[in-house]
């Protein structure tokens, strides 16, 4: 019997989703508390491999069991026994043949900055200290729409079968005077590719590359001519869909997630101004 397990965390203290050799990761934290109470060996596969300090108002992982699984009982346990950075908010049966991984349609992801000096949002959001013309940075992103190979936007050397992937959304929003959040939706991402992407628009915002050098630099799918990679403190995975056709979670989580970072960002700036 297959489950889904849909979580959020705070990815500072973790060098990512994937179990490392070396270091502490979410799966493994979530695969060790699932052992514990299950008292079998579970094996997570998540939809999704975030990067060392990313974090996720949602994700999706599935586990395979024998047994019939109480899912709420199991979601109280383990938000008992896993860290203060991981919370689980439910737990359920879904076919045996939805993948958490390969059949999500769409993943979204958010990457927050701010240009005024903020102590209150230092962990959650990149502090730029140069003017951008966010305009010009949306003209950019609309361009992400007309095109499916990334390549110059995947981190270097990444074993990765393909680069293609599809955008279907990708531009700034201003949450509040000096806080902007930038949204990008696609079936699937590359290792690094969000944060290569903004680093590039922000190389587009500062006036250091025009529309034209942004759009060869897509076409000539060389990682080398983009910008710069983001800090990954700043970056959330918001939202894994699965269609309504299917029984698997569904968007309320995550927008309830987003907006909750959302409203905390803006009383924080509304109590620092």
């Amino acid at each position: 019997m297959r489950y889904f397990v849909t979580l959020s965390y705070d990815g500072t203290r973790f060098h990512g989703w994937q179990v490392q050799p070396n270091g502490i990761s979410v799966q493994g934290e979530l695969q060790r508390a699932l052992s514990l109470i299950l008292r079998a060996d579970v094996q997570l596969t998540g939809a999704g491999r975030t990067d060392a300090g990313v974090h996720a108002s949602m994700m999706v992982a599935h586990f395979d069991s024998g047994r019939d699984i109480d899912g709420q009982q199991l979601a109280y346990k383990l938000n008992k026994l896993l860290p203060q950075d991981i919370a689980v908010q439910k737990i359920e049966r879904v076919p045996d043949n939805l993948h958490a991984r390969f059949s999500a349609l769409s993943r979204s992801y958010h990457y927050y900055i701010h240009t005024r000096k903020n102590p209150f949002l230092r962990h959650y959001s990149c502090e730029l200290h140069y003017p951008l013309d966010f305009d010009r940075m949306n003209e950019a992103a609309r361009m992400l729409l007309g095109y499916d190979d990334f390549g110059a936007f995947c981190k270097s050397h990444a074993d990765v079968k393909t680069t293609l992937c599809h955008v279907t959304k990708a531009g700034w929003t201003e949450l509040q005077p000096g806080q902007w959040r930038f949204e990008i939706t696609a079936n699937r991402f590359l290792r690094n590719m969000v944060r290569a992407v903004v680093g590039t628009l922000i190389e587009v915002g500062r006036g250091r590359m025009t529309l034209d050098d942004f759009r060869k630099v897509i076409e000539g799918r060389r990682r080398t001519e983009a910008g710069e990679s983001m800090p990954g403190h700043a970056l959330f995975l918001v939202d894994v869909s699965y269609g309504a056709a299917s029984s698997s979670p569904e968007g309320s989580t995550a927008e309830r997630g987003a907006e909750t970072t959302e409203a905390s960002s803006e009383a924080v700036g509304r109590a620092s101004s």
